[in-house]
């Protein structure tokens, strides 16, 4: 219904206008609970430790990566973490594919996932006039978790991506703007009704 689903987008809204906060005993738990989802053989000795960077943030406060997306970046990869493990796994620790010499950093290339599709989406838009934004409306009528479930996917295809041009760090942005341009088509499929209709689901593990 029309209700359901303004309700829904406007949650979703919400969310996107959530700065993280290290003062938030809610944010600290999810950023604990990422290590935990992410090395679950290994103890995080401090929540400013080194040890960040081995997920692929930029220096030892993940806080600081998260600035430029706010606290729904991290709420994506948990999701990611705990919904796809295989999926999430598989990209965090790169064990597929001739990889590069000078890799994606995992964690930031999540962060820079989540601002791509925010932006493809329109979701800082009151109406998105787009059909990838108009379809991802009706998506998120049929199923609440679209946005993150899509993000996965996105996730994914940003890797495909990245092992078809055997990229390497330097050409990280041409990664990101080919990963939106295939998006942006598979979401302007005339039948989407539902996520599953998109072609690129089927890179989901569980």
């Amino acid at each position: 219904t029309a209700i359901l689903h303004e309700q829904r987008m406007q949650k979703l809204k919400d969310r996107l206008n959530i700065p993280f906060d290290e003062t938030r005993p809610d944010h600290l738990t999810s950023l604990k609970a990422l290590w935990k989802n992410s090395f679950p053989d290994t103890e995080l000795t401090s929540l400013v430790s080194e040890q960040w960077k081995d997920m692929g943030w930029q220096g030892p406060n993940p806080a600081t990566d998260f600035r430029g997306c706010g606290f729904v970046s991290l709420e994506n990869l948990l999701f990611f973490a705990r919904r796809y493990p295989a999926s999430f796994q598989k990209l965090l620790l790169k064990t597929q594919g001739m990889r590069a010499t000078w890799e994606y950093p995992f964690a930031t290339a999540g962060v820079n996932v989540s601002h791509m599709l925010i932006q493809l989406l329109e979701l800082n838009s009151a109406r998105p006039k787009t059909l990838p934004g108009i379809n991802f409306v009706r998506m998120l009528s049929e199923h609440e978790d679209v946005f993150d479930i899509l993000y996965c996917i996105a996730f994914e295809m940003m890797d495909a991506q990245w092992l078809a041009m055997r990229a390497s760090y330097m050409q990280f942005n041409d990664v990101l703007e080919a990963t939106k341009a295939q998006l942006e088509r598979e979401l302007s499929l005339e039948d989407l009704l539902r996520i599953q209709d998109l072609p690129a689901y089927n890179l989901l593990l569980k």
